[in-house]
């Protein structure tokens, strides 16, 4: 009674456990910002770019833009003839390669803390680790902000011709008339003197923004693309409708990114310059990659590139954008430019069809079947909504706008511009289209070749609540006992017997039985006395002279031994 009383009186529950939640945001945010650094580091050694300044504050810089800030070069360049605005250089880019790393790492560790919550968290703890996780993840943000800021300062004679002797010195020297930068035109021999202090600075505010919704974004994503992290009591729709569509879009944007490592990798191998290649993809693999499933799905875009800018997109996007033309962005014009554009729309359309097989496959058929065509129904809804929520997001994370007029981050880019923006709402209709046309398509092979639910991940409630395949709940323990081959039967089985029916009926003395027949006999657990030959049992013949114990309470006496 008393023990009832004291759990129908234990109130809500057990307390958010804030140990293991600040070690385990600790632990997540730390891993996720040693695989940003690492990859920015490496990518920027491998492209050479930290020859201009520091590598640290470099380093530092990118991982921000990678978590969603924001970074503004300037300084003192009007020794080159530029002032005011010319003078002002922005940077709207997010070296998604960086992001990736960086967005794998926390997820993994987030979504590791809630599985080893149990079979179900509460959602106070569920706000607790997201809330820790995302303010450190600001946190961060700002340490960023301090260390992400340098000078370089560019030798003006480094701009004289190194062929000619004296091009590298303080003046232009040339045999036979001496120093001339005197008698240069314009501002030229100003230049060749002449050295400028230029920088670059995490900004705070947007950096910190960026942090907040970058993690928090990342967070979300995961939560609802794991299958098999628990969720609140009744959140279960969430993991009925929402997961299996979500995590098929992950996994398709996370193999498209892998063909795309694949790609660059084998075009590093008979180029020239082998090390940018591979920087280049690490940094910014997972930039082409969705900004080419956009377009390869006919989302059209406008974009403008000039100056030295131009010589870093890839082919034919350059010519396009050098032609001055402002016609959009298309897959139809890039084809006009090389014809193997249209092998980007097959590869997208392909992705799309395997988004769709693997929301079928994961998806659980209903116990009343409503048939192929409600099956296919339903894929197509749920696919066609995670579509059009994807393809908007993609146009937005590969943005690309730079007006540069000084030395950014290692490349010096004078009056150099590029801009390219998707449009938003035609990505939104037709990433419904897209989505619901894979869906529909993907169930119904899914349903012909009998995979429709094969790997769904039901939530069920058997001693708690859980996930399992196809149906099954988790049950706690490493132990899943499978069915039995056939029904239990307690004539061959000894242990489903009750007590008074293990002896089996008497066998009166000498009544067929030889030496050594023991069918009927009781099985006997324990010391029971010497053993006969052939394994006849002889009561009264132990050690003490005395018999044994009955077996039960309600046996009688042992049988007297055969005759000899």
């Amino acid at each position: 009674m008393s023990a009832a009383t004291s759990v129908g009186d234990a109130g809500p529950g057990p307390r958010v456990p804030w140990a293991d939640v600040l070690m385990s945001a600790v632990a997540a945010v730390s891993w996720a910002l040693i695989g940003m650094a690492g990859t920015a580091a490496l990518g920027l050694r491998l492209l050479d770019a930290d020859a201009a300044g520091s590598s640290g504050p470099l380093t530092a810089a990118v991982v921000a833009l990678g978590a969603g800030g924001s970074v503004t070069p300037s300084g003192d360049v009007s020794a080159y003839g530029l002032s005011g605005a010319e003078a002002d250089t922005a940077i709207d880019f997010t070296p998604l390669g960086v992001s990736l790393v960086g967005a794998l790492l926390l997820s993994c560790f987030f979504l590791r803390s809630l599985r080893a919550a149990g079979a179900a968290v509460r959602t106070a703890e569920l706000l607790a680790r997201a809330g820790a996780v995302v303010a450190l993840s600001v946190a961060m943000a700002g340490g960023l902000v301090w260390a992400g800021h340098d000078v370089v300062t560019i030798d003006g004679s480094s701009l004289g011709p190194a062929g000619l002797p004296g091009g590298g010195g303080g003046g232009l020297e040339i045999p036979g008339l001496g120093d001339i930068g005197g008698l240069l035109p314009d501002r030229v021999g100003d230049l060749v003197d002449a050295s400028a202090a230029v920088g670059f600075t995490v900004d705070a505010v947007p950096t910190l923004l960026g942090g907040f919704g970058w993690s928090a974004g990342v967070l979300l994503v995961a939560l609802c693309a794991s299958r098999r992290t628990p969720l609140p009591r009744g959140w279960d729709a969430v993991h009925r409708v929402v997961r299996p569509a979500v995590s098929a879009v992950v996994t398709v944007l996370l193999v498209a990114v892998a063909a795309g490592l694949a790609a660059a990798g084998y075009a590093a191998i008979g180029d020239d310059h082998p090390r940018r290649i591979a920087g280049a993809a690490l940094l910014g693999a997972p930039n082409g990659v969705w900004l080419g499933i956009p377009v390869g799905l006919f989302v059209p875009g406008d974009g403008r590139a000039s100056g030295a800018l131009l010589g870093v997109l890839p082919h034919p996007v350059d010519e396009l954008l050098g032609a001055g033309s402002d016609r959009p962005v298309t897959l139809g014009r890039m084809a006009e430019l090389d014809g193997r554009m249209w092998l980007l729309g097959v590869a997208a359309a392909l992705m799309m069809l395997l988004a769709g097989v693997l929301t079928a496959v994961r998806t659980p058929v209903p116990a009343a079947r409503q048939g192929a065509a409600g099956f296919a129904g339903r894929c197509a809804l749920r696919l066609g909504v995670a579509t059009a929520l994807t393809l908007p997001l993609l146009a937005w994370l590969t943005e690309v706008s730079a007006n540069a007029s000084l030395s950014v981050l290692g490349f010096d880019v004078f009056g150099a511009g590029i801009e390219l923006r998707g449009r938003p709402g035609t990505a939104l209709l037709l990433g419904a289209v897209w989505g619901a046309g894979a869906g529909a398509v993907g169930a119904l092979v899914a349903w012909a070749s009998g995979a429709a639910g094969v790997r769904a991940v039901v939530w069920g409630e058997v001693d708690g609540e859980g996930v399992g395949e196809r149906g099954d709940a988790a049950r706690a323990g490493p132990y899943a006992p499978g069915a039995p081959y056939r029904p239990p039967d307690p004539g061959t089985n000894p242990y489903l017997r009750v007590p008074g029916e293990v002896a089996g009926p008497a066998v009166p003395p000498g009544a067929g039985a030889g030496e050594g027949d023991v069918s009927g006999a009781p099985t006997v657990i324990g010391p029971v006395g010497p053993v006969g030959r052939r394994g006849s049992r002889r009561g009264g013949e132990g050690a003490g002279g005395g018999e044994r114990p009955p077996l039960w309470p309600d046996e009688g006496p042992p049988p007297p031994p055969p005759p000899p």
